[in-house]
């Protein structure tokens, strides 16, 4: 599979390290958004309502979990995938929500390419395990994930 116009300077699979770990992103969290996507995606009292939110568990208003897998996934599209050989995932084996996310919060993000492996089946193409580390301004983690990533090889014939 030769590389496509404009992929050149692009992060293939061969520029993802197995162990190294990469911060990106920063993302400040607002009340507005936080409502605006539970009203569209997941309209549970606790990410709608300031009061309904107080009665809660969490004890105040929260992002959803979905809410904050998007936000995530922003930042790695505008930080990484949009600058890289990216073609897609096969899915996520496990997202944790570990603390909550609230109006206000300033996110940010790592990951670390744990393991990775050229594809038999698909010349060219290489799969990475990448794990995923999503942390507040307080630097807690609050939430992880564990995917898989395809990437285009820079150098098919070599990687045989």
């Amino acid at each position: 599979m030769p590389a496509h116009d404009g992929e050149t300077a692009k992060k293939h699979y061969e520029d993802f390290p197995v162990g190294e770990t990469v911060a990106f992103g920063r993302k400040v969290v607002t009340k507005e958004e936080i409502v605006a996507y539970a009203r569209a995606f997941d309209p549970q009292p606790f990410h709608l309502d300031e009061a309904a939110a107080r009665n809660s568990v969490i004890g105040r208003l929260c992002a959803s979990g979905w809410h904050t897998c998007a936000m995530l996934m922003r930042m790695y599209a505008d930080e990484v995938l949009l600058a890289a050989t990216s073609l897609g995932s096969p899915g996520i084996a496990e997202a944790r929500f570990m603390k909550p996310v609230f109006p206000g919060d300033t996110l940010s993000a790592r990951y670390t390419c744990a393991e990775k492996r050229i594809l038999k089946s698909r010349p060219g193409v290489g799969m990475c395990r990448m794990q995923f580390e999503l942390l507040n301004q307080q630097g807690e983690i609050v939430m992880t994930w564990d995917t898989q990533q395809l990437y285009r090889i820079r150098h098919p014939e070599r990687a045989a």
